[in-house]
């Protein structure tokens, strides 16, 4: 197995990797993973944007915290600071 050289300019280390040398294999599960993330960033970016409307409409934090399934406390820690 061929060791991966990450730099900046390649974060991945997949430049410095001969295809003549090194053993190809299907990458079904990283893609899935790769989507699956995507899909939590996008989830999350979603979430934050129904919490802020439901603040500026003026919803409370514990009927938040109730659509959340949390304490308002919680929905205010979460949600409640600019990240």
């Amino acid at each position: 197995m061929q060791t991966i050289k990450r730099t900046n300019a390649d974060p991945t280390g997949l430049d410095h990797l001969d295809p003549t040398s090194t053993e190809a294999r299907d990458a079904k599960h990283l893609r899935r993973i790769i989507a699956a993330r995507k899909g939590l960033e996008d989830a999350e970016a979603e979430l934050r944007a129904a919490v802020a409307a439901a603040r500026e409409d003026g919803d409370s934090w514990a009927a938040i915290g109730l659509a959340l399934d949390t304490t308002r406390q919680a929905a205010y820690q979460r949600f409640g600071t600019p990240k």
